[in-house]
């Protein structure tokens, strides 16, 4: 990862349809890596709900709901052929435990604590429930919502997850997000990426990415802060999810009277974010969605905020794409799927707002989203200066002399005449298309409609 790189998450997205995204829309777009949901066997539950591909039933890669082992490895290979890396959300710190006895997507007969050829019973923590979270000890190694929780604690349970993450390593999958990641002790995890690092090394392969899912909580004995060390003594820092950067999203609703012009303050020291350089951030991800906070149905309002984070410096940001469900009476509903629960191919709505039951909504699509890309990677190692606001909902900013941000988020047009820090001359507005005139003084007369956003930079400039 470099500044300036942003990934997608095609959450759910079949593997024949990642690799043609990956050929079509995300390589030529320049998004550096995309995020795939797990490809491990998995249980089959009645309502083939979205947490059906967290229930881990072996490691095998031959069949989930995304497809087969040679679509998987034939996606692999497409997504790197055009520059885009693979990042796999790797559930490694449980098995499923429904239903139980029951058939994996692969066809493995197994049941709670006995996975044939992989786990038996003695390869897990003894039966405790997750229910005190200012316990470290009982968050680590007791079961989270009764799934069977490994024993990572031994060293033969340590080497079948670090087995199983270097077989994909040496499939050229690129990197993995560890799911779950604050229910394992930092010192086993630490050795499972140490021996996934040292073999690769030792094999003269590229040592994979790795993030790791770490939400933090008020007055919790865990945060983000105490997996600082995974990795780093094997040369592999691993970043980790910030989720409270998610807050940006109730500025662009304006819950409880918050309000974007709030952003100028932004700062991992103000908010009390980890570093920007270890921190994976995002509006909304797989599990947040279900909350229904800001997502695509805020439409303009969703746009606005995702050109936002694409325009700011702080982090590696991620943008999901999923699928329509209602919010909340279906926050649990899984992918577009035939009656079997196999998941159908993508076919994206047309826009956010024309988005109905059964579609992919296909969010990264969006030109106020993918347009954003190529700006981020323009405008790396520039600072954000020539701050604006009007005290509400309207901003801008440049970073350096490289790249300008307006965003309107009012209900009226803005009208205003702004210093941008970009040098005189015409330029390309990538939102909408249109010219923008920066005037010898370095300022721009902006008449932005309500809800509305322009992005120029030194690659757009005529």
């Amino acid at each position: 990862m470099a500044a300036g790189d942003a990934f997608v998450q095609l959450f759910e997205w079949p593997w024949p349809d990642v690799a043609a995204e990956c050929e079509n829309v995300l390589g030529p777009a320049g998004v550096h890596a995309v995020q795939i949901s797990p490809p491990e066997e998995h249980s089959i539950v009645p309502s083939h709900d979205w947490s059906e591909r967290y229930q881990p039933v072996s490691y095998s890669v031959m069949r989930s709901r995304s497809g087969t082992g040679p679509e998987f490895t034939d996606m692999v290979n497409r997504c790197n052929a055009v520059g885009v890396g693979i990042i796999l959300d790797a559930v490694v710190n449980h098995m499923t435990n429904y239903p139980s006895p029951g058939v994996g997507s692969n066809g493995t007969h197994y049941s709670k604590y006995d996975y044939p050829g992989l786990y038996a019973q003695s390869d897990f923590h003894s039966p405790c429930a997750v229910t005190n979270y200012q316990d470290a000890a009982n968050v680590q190694d007791c079961e989270l919502l009764s799934l069977p929780d490994l024993n990572t604690g031994l060293a033969s349970v340590r080497q079948k997850i670090a087995d199983y993450l270097l077989d994909l390593a040496r499939a050229r999958v690129a990197g993995f997000r560890i799911d779950a990641a604050k229910h394992i002790q930092q010192v086993e995890l630490d050795d499972i990426l140490k021996r996934v690092n040292t073999t690769r090394a030792a094999e003269g392969g590229p040592l994979p990415y790795f993030f790791l899912e770490v939400i933090g909580g008020s007055g919790e004995a865990l945060s983000p802060h105490d997996y600082f060390g995974e990795g780093y003594s094997s040369g592999g820092a691993a970043d980790i999810t910030e989720f409270t950067f998610t807050g940006v999203g109730n500025k662009f609703r304006n819950v409880n009277g918050e309000h974007i012009s709030q952003l100028s303050q932004f700062s991992a020291a103000t908010w009390g974010l980890i570093p920007s350089d270890k921190a994976v951030v995002f509006l909304e991800n797989h599990d947040t969605q279900h909350n229904c906070g800001l997502g695509y149905r805020d439409g303009n309002v969703f746009r606005l905020a995702n050109v936002w984070m694409l325009a700011q410096p702080y982090g590696y940001p991620s943008v999901l794409s999923s699928y329509v469900f209602n919010c909340p009476s279906e926050n649990s509903l899984g992918p577009p799927s035939d009656a079997n629960g196999w998941t159908l191919p993508v076919t994206c709505a047309s826009s956010l707002e024309t988005a109905t039951a059964g579609q992919w909504v296909c969010e990264h699509r969006d030109p106020s989203i993918l347009k954003m890309v190529s700006f981020r990677h323009v405008v790396a190692g520039a600072d954000i200066n020539h701050w604006w606001d009007n005290g509400a909902n309207a901003i801008a900013f440049s970073r350096g002399d490289k790249g300008f941000v307006a965003i309107n988020n009012e209900t009226t047009a803005l009208d205003t005449t702004i210093v941008t820090g970009m040098a005189a001359g015409t330029y390309v507005d990538l939102i909408a298309g249109t010219s923008v005139q920066i005037d010898s003084g370095k300022a721009v007369h902006l008449t932005l409609a309500a809800r509305s956003a322009i992005a120029i930079d030194t690659a757009t400039r005529q």
